[in-house]
């Protein structure tokens, strides 16, 4: 086992690292910016050393910064956590050539999961779902067009690397191709330094699921239940579920079966996410992998009783799923909501960072909260906009619903502006309650527009 693990993060998630480590008896180190100076999380790590200004590429994302915090400390592990490095698998590489044990999967699995074709292509060849599209990135606009009228409009391109809803557009038809083609590669060029572009057929109003996966390094991969998070705002989740509404407990398990076959065959390991698409008949497609821990990874834990982050650093220690994951197998136990508090207006989501005056985090059965705000700290404008995610757990669906509710009436954030008064709205609407849910479900409702 580890003796001492770098976090390669900020803010809650790596609080949540911390507190898996001292779980398992492990120090730790939490690297900072000078931004983050006065954070929790180098607060309650055993170590912490400064890697930089504010801006995250000349510290966060700084990877000679960070291997060098990893030496001195002689940390023996990384854990990236989920953004900045998490999926890059060049740190990846530098880590192992520099005898540091990256706590996610292997280098050219997270390259080849990065490139959202080769993925396609992977999960085709075993029998995932995917949707119609193009095999290949597309090469002109000629090849574009041909591919479009033999899947029929509308279509959707994205770029092949990254994420966040970049390098997308969707296409209507034929006349609009060519522009948004242009656009399309040269957002993707300008966001993730790779123009590549292919195309599936649109789904006008789908449902967003997701499978979590875990896998060791003795070739054995499970998978841990659904997360429903169609509610969003421009590619980006705002609330999250599990299990979700729409999937029955036999589309649960064909949907693991395939997935299982994959994940071992490509020689997954650590944990993952899976992303599917589901139509109006509900029907899943494949259409990425995030090759890490998610922020919605809570839910799941919640309903499976299993901690991922815990798992994450037992299997990059070698250990195998049947000492980590229960014996008689993993069962789905009551339904968990998470609620993502952004520091944002609540209807035009502008960013609100600052200084917190007030502060009071909800409590009581069924309730946690991931957080690293805390009464006079500072949300700095720097890095993502997540204050906190409220996790309720309830004995089903309507028990999780009224608990959320009570708990976001008690979460005070004074100072800024925070995205509770949506959540509050998000849950209390009938189609919510429902489980009548699309990512169009924000303009749909007119709780918030795409502003």
């Amino acid at each position: 086992m580890f003796q001492k693990i770098l976090i390669a993060n900020r803010g809650e998630i790596a609080l949540r690292v911390i507190c898996a480590c001292k779980d398992l008896g492990i120090r730790t180190v939490a690297v900072y910016s000078e931004a983050d100076r006065n954070s929790l999380h180098a607060r309650f790590a055993d170590e912490a050393i400064c890697i930089g200004p504010a801006k995250s590429a000349r510290s966060y994302l700084d990877i000679p910064s960070v291997i060098s915090a990893a030496e001195i400390s002689n940390a023996q592990a990384i854990h990236p956590g989920y953004g900045f490095l998490s999926e890059n698998a060049d740190f990846a590489e530098v880590c192992h050539a520099s005898g540091i044990q990256f706590i996610g999967p292997k280098p050219d699995v997270i390259r080849m999961m990065g490139l959202k074709q080769r993925a396609r292509e992977a999960m085709d060849q075993h029998g995932v779902p995917i949707l119609p599209g193009s095999k290949n990135v597309l090469g002109s606009v000629e090849e574009a067009l041909e591919f479009a009228e033999k899947i029929s409009y509308p279509v959707i391109l994205k770029a092949s690397a990254g994420g966040g809803g970049r390098g997308m557009r969707v296409v209507r038809s034929a006349d609009e191709l060519p522009g948004m083609l242009a656009q399309a590669q040269a957002e993707a060029a300008a966001a993730f330094s790779n123009g590549d572009v292919y195309m599936e057929k649109f789904i006008e109003a789908p449902r967003h699921i997701e499978f979590q996966v875990i896998g060791d390094q003795h070739g054995r991969v499970e998978v841990l239940g659904e997360r429903e998070c169609s509610i969003q705002r421009r590619h980006q989740k705002l609330v999250e579920e599990a299990p979700s509404p729409a999937v029955s407990p036999e589309l649960r398990a064909e949907i693991a079966a395939g997935l299982k076959k994959a994940f071992e065959s490509i020689g997954y390991s650590n944990a993952g996410t899976v992303e599917f698409l589901m139509d109006e008949k509900g029907k899943l497609y494949f259409i990425e992998v995030n090759a890490r821990i998610q922020v919605e990874h809570p839910v799941t834990e919640a309903i499976t009783g299993i901690d991922l982050v815990k798992a994450q650093i037992l299997v990059a220690a070698g250990r195998p799923l049947s000492e980590i994951l229960p014996p008689e197998g993993v069962q789905i136990r009551g339904h968990a909501i998470e609620c993502r508090i952004n520091a944002e207006h609540p209807e035009t989501f502008a960013p609100s960072p600052g200084h917190i005056t007030g502060w009071n985090v909800p409590g009581g059965i069924g309730v946690r909260v991931d957080t690293a705000a805390y009464s006079d700290g500072v949300i700095p404008p720097y890095y993502d906009s997540l204050v906190a995610k409220l996790i309720v757990h309830g004995k089903d669906r309507a028990e999780a619903i009224q608990r959320s509710k009570r708990a976001l009436d008690m979460f005070v954030v004074e100072g800024i502006q925070t995205s509770i008064p949506l959540h509050r709205k998000i849950l209390d609407h009938p189609d919510f309650v429902a489980g009548k849910l699309d990512t169009s479900f924000l303009v749909r409702t007119k709780l918030a527009g795409n502003k």
